[in-house]
Parts: C-alpha cells; structure tokens; sequence
C-alpha cells in the first residue's frame, strides 16, 4: 500500500497567538465554510513538503496577515478525529506564540476576537478545539502557579 496515495491521517495546525494580557486570538468560521460560525484556533493543512511550523507561519499570514517565525512557535498539544470508513482523520497540531509583526486582521473572511481561557471555553467550538482549549488551558494554569 503506498501511503501518499492513501494517507491515513490529516495534519492540520493551529495557533494559539497569546497577547500581552494573556488572551488568545480566535478565529470565528465563515459562512459557507465547514464548520460556519464556531470559533477556532486559526491555522490549516499542512502541505506536501511542510514542516508544521513553517505551514503555521504559511497559515497565518494568508488568514491573519502576521509575521511569525518558526524559532516562536512552541508546541502546545494536539487533538485528532477517531478514524472511520468514510474519512481521513484530522489531527491538529497546537502551537503557542507570543511573538509576531503586524495586526491581525480577518484575511479570509469570519472574525478575530481576543479572549481569556474563561471567555474562550463559553464559546462554540469544533470538538478538536474543544479539545486544544482544554489543553492549552491546563497548560496556561501551570505556568500561572509556577510563577
């Protein structure tokens, strides 16, 4: 069986870009678009050729118009889809950031909003960011007692 013709897995990644107040950028879905009107970490597939971090740098600048270099990108975690007959399934790398150049802005249609991990659990997710969240969120309250 060869792989690239039947892949088994998706990889996907995302940001968690983290402001100076400790909020995190989320991306609401376009209408039209699977998954329409639930906030995401922003992020996509990761091309043929790609290393994660260098499609993440690729991802946001096309969705965000951000600057991010690989060397500020830390992984976070990941969440993938149980695997069935009728698709492969996605698996979403996380990374945190908290370097950039520029402002986001909605590139690709949606909304940006910053949110705390509070505000961020009470909004509507895709199950896989269901999943980071609660991550990202366990990985947020260490490092808040280690300080």
């Amino acid at each position: 069986m060869n792989v690239e013709e039947n892949p088994t897995w998706m990889p996907v990644v995302a940001a968690a870009l983290i402001d100076d107040r400790g909020r995190w950028l989320m991306h609401k879905r376009p209408a039209g678009k699977h998954h329409a009107g639930l906030w995401e970490f922003p992020g996509g597939k990761v091309e043929r050729g790609e290393t994660p971090a260098n499609a993440l740098v690729r991802e946001i600048g096309e969705e965000l118009g951000l600057t991010l270099s690989p060397e500020h990108l830390e992984p976070a975690g990941f969440a993938q889809e149980p695997a069935t007959d009728s698709q492969i399934p996605i698996v979403i790398l996380l990374y945190t950031c908290r370097n950039w150049a520029g402002q986001p802005q909605a590139l690709e249609g949606g909304e940006i909003a910053w949110f705390t991990s509070q505000e961020a659990a009470s909004l509507d997710k895709p199950p896989l960011d269901v999943a980071l969240l609660a991550q990202l969120s366990v990985l947020a309250a260490a490092s808040e007692k280690s300080r």
